[in-house]
């Protein structure tokens, strides 16, 4: 059997931003056992990047794994170690909620699941089009989603930033999942909301399309630069191409990578 990680070219970048003092966003580009994650330290809350960290720490501990369920299984298991972290660091120091979104791309053979909770978020870009997979945990998502409001209004919504989901905000977390089948070139963007606050989805589509997965990431940092970047941004984008020989992981600034 091929090496399941030579089918797989992936790019990874952060940024401050213009307007933060420090970057709450951390990331993970774990290859070998087949995981990617953008985590986003909650806004206005005490430690957002210690928040981040924590997650992208314990879901580095991943070790390759054996099958579908196993992947999973240890996925979950991380990301209650880091909720029980982040719980018993909130108690201790009195810092009130510490928390963050997590944004993950799981890969097995030829099966992919996505698995989410917040507002980072999860793309694929498949025979030239782009679908959202991750489906936001917001205040303003929920609004959009009983009619309340548009999608269009939903873009300039006051506390449009709320989200209804966090790893470290409750005892116990709550994920959503999204699964299904790799098709060659499929490739999938996982971002913060610092991306997504300046940058279209057909933008970057565009991006993906033009660019190697680690150029793409630099353009879209770029592009949101370039408008201001109200908040830290994270890009990571992956490409599943059978064909490929050699994983080309990229990283820039800061985050975790094996």
């Amino acid at each position: 059997m091929r090496d399941a990680n030579s089918w797989f070219r992936s790019g990874a970048a952060t940024h401050v931003g213009k307007v933060r003092q420090h970057n709450e966003d951390s990331f993970l580009v774990l290859a070998k056992s087949g995981v990617w994650a953008v985590a986003d330290g909650m806004g206005g809350h005490a430690a957002g990047d210690v928040a981040s960290r924590t997650v992208v720490e314990e879901l580095k501990q991943i070790s390759a794994p054996s099958s579908v369920s196993d992947l999973l299984a240890s996925f979950e298991d991380r990301v209650v170690a880091a909720n029980d972290r982040l719980k018993q660091l909130s108690e201790s120091r009195g810092w009130g909620t510490v928390g963050t979104t997590v944004a993950a791309l799981l890969i097995y053979e030829e099966f992919f699941a996505c698995v989410w909770a917040g507002d980072s978020r999860i793309y694929r870009a498949r025979k030239s089009q782009i679908e959202q997979l991750s489906v936001d945990h917001t205040e303003v998502q929920q609004l959009v989603e009983t009619g309340t409001i548009t999608a269009e209004e939903a873009r300039s919504w006051p506390g449009r930033n709320v989200i209804t989901r966090a790893i470290g905000a409750d005892d116990s977390p709550e994920l959503e999942m999204l699964h299904g089948t790799l098709e060659p070139g499929d490739a999938f963007v996982l971002c913060s909301d610092g991306l997504t606050n300046h940058v279209s989805d057909q933008e970057i589509l565009a991006a993906v399309l033009r660019y190697s997965p680690q150029a793409a990431c630099d353009d879209l940092i770029g592009l949101t630069l370039s408008r201001g970047a109200s908040d830290n941004v994270t890009v990571i984008v992956v490409r599943f191409d059978p064909a490929a020989s050699t994983v080309l992981p990229g990283v820039t600034h800061s985050g975790l990578i094996g």
